[in-house]
């Protein structure tokens, strides 16, 4: 996959701050399968305390969760979202987020950068972090 540079980052700092400040994380493209990245990571954000809210096209139930067929469709207010998906599908996801107006925090997972998209959010308010897997950042941090 290609993967672009960042021009949109949050800094260490500000990361810390994210994850002591959210509570809900929708999973944009948690997969159902175990050895999937999305399905790791969810899971130990969950373990880590954190209500994550699964967001796939099919299936009622991922890691005890109700699943949602898109973004739109949560009731619940959402803090953050963590994008599993590619580049190109940043964009439409991030216009929901915004249209929304409770998610604070756009993350995009390790090897997806949309600079477009990162710009359109943080020029909404939201705060932007790409090309870093949420696992990895929050163990360094706090494990």
């Amino acid at each position: 996959m290609d993967c672009g540079f960042p021009t949109i980052n949050e800094n260490k700092e500000s990361i810390k701050s994210i994850f002591k400040s959210v509570k809900t994380i929708a999973i944009v493209g948690l997969s159902p399968d175990p050895s999937k990245d999305s399905h790791k990571v969810a899971a130990y954000l969950q373990s880590a305390g954190y209500k994550i809210i699964p967001i796939y096209p099919k299936g009622e139930e991922i890691l005890g969760e109700k699943v949602y067929k898109s973004l739109e469709l949560v009731p619940d207010k959402i803090d953050m979202i963590d994008i599993f998906r590619k580049p190109a599908a940043v964009l439409p996801i991030v216009e929901i987020a915004i249209s929304r107006g409770d998610i604070k925090v756009v993350w995009m997972q390790k090897g997806i950068v949309n600079n477009e998209a990162a710009e359109l959010a943080h020029k909404s308010g939201i705060k932007v972090v790409q090309n870093m897997c949420t696992m990895i950042e929050h163990k360094n941090l706090f494990v």
